[in-house]
């Protein structure tokens, strides 16, 4: 069984998650089957339904935390521009300017130029940070597996002890 992945060709995701398939019941039929052996395979139903749902989170948000990490490392080099720029670079191109400007002047063409570049890295970053996105199909499986499971709304209640509710 495959979970297609929405994501496009060639940003680093795969194409397909491969999924758990459901275990098949052996039981010709519910009437035919004892109680011990329906809770059986309920329980391993729900054991794999489990199982399926945990691996298509891990892989929906390992493609997220890669992405991420790949903005990141913008900021990163944004970082690395503004602490180990080449000094002595930026040093004789303030000297060169100091030909044609005043020195003073020289210097703060440099500054800036320096600080334009690390904003475009930075801003390289943010946008690539921002792309990241909820696993949107793990809430929607999970939310569609709520609806299967037999739930009732007042189990918060059951575990709370009775001194407490006081």
């Amino acid at each position: 069984m495959s979970v297609t992945n929405g994501n496009r060709p060639g940003d680093g995701a795969p194409s397909s998650i491969s999924g758990i398939p459901l275990t098949e019941v052996h039981t010709p039929t519910p009437r035919d089957a004892s109680i011990g052996e329906l809770v059986r395979d309920a329980t391993a139903q729900v054991s794999t339904l489990f199982r399926a749902e945990v691996e298509l989170a891990k892989a929906e948000v390992t493609g997220e935390v890669k992405k991420g990490l790949q903005g990141s490392l913008f900021f990163i080099l944004a970082l690395a521009v503004l602490i180990f720029s080449s000094f002595f670079f930026f040093f004789f191109l303030a000297e060169l300017l100091d030909v044609w400007v005043a020195r003073w002047l020289a210097f703060l063409i440099v500054f800036l130029l320096m600080v334009v570049v690390t904003a475009i890295f930075a801003l390289i970053g943010y946008l690539r940070v921002r792309k990241l996105r909820a696993p949107n199909k793990t809430i929607d499986s999970l939310k569609q597996a709520k609806t299967v499971l037999p739930h009732s709304g007042d189990d918060a209640d059951v575990h709370r002890p009775q001194h407490a509710a006081r």
